[in-house]
């Protein structure tokens, strides 16, 4: 084998390694995890080629603070929640990511768990 063969065999190979180093750190390494409460304005299943799960709760009487999520499609429970409380105040747990992939969603905040929560405005 060629020297210069050697060589790129190295480099993809070091290529490679740090794609899935970034990969795992990504997926792995939260930038912050929380809970948010709010009315459940949209969750819909978007996209043209990769359909993600994107959502909106309202945190304002006006409407002028929108929190933006998506859901992965290994938590099928917080999507069927989702849906069974549209329109309602919920509480949602949520882990924010450093970055994200287009197969993930749209946005860096991924709900885990949602439940339903009594809205401080019917008191």
């Amino acid at each position: 084998m060629s020297k210069f063969m050697k060589v790129l065999l190295y480099g993809a190979l070091g290529f490679l390694l740090f794609l899935i180093g970034y990969f795992v750190f990504v997926y792995y390494v939260p930038y912050s995890e929380g809970v948010r409460s709010g009315e459940l304005i949209k969750i819909s299943h978007k996209g043209y080629v990769v359909k993600t799960w994107e959502g909106e709760i309202s945190q304002g009487i006006s409407g002028a603070q929108i929190f933006e999520f998506s859901v992965m499609d290994n938590q099928p429970e917080a999507i069927e929640k989702l849906k069974e409380l549209q329109g309602k105040f919920v509480k949602v747990n949520y882990v924010e990511r450093y970055k994200t992939f287009f197969w993930w969603g749209d946005t860096r905040y991924f709900i885990t768990d949602v439940t339903e929560d009594q809205s401080p405005f019917a008191r």
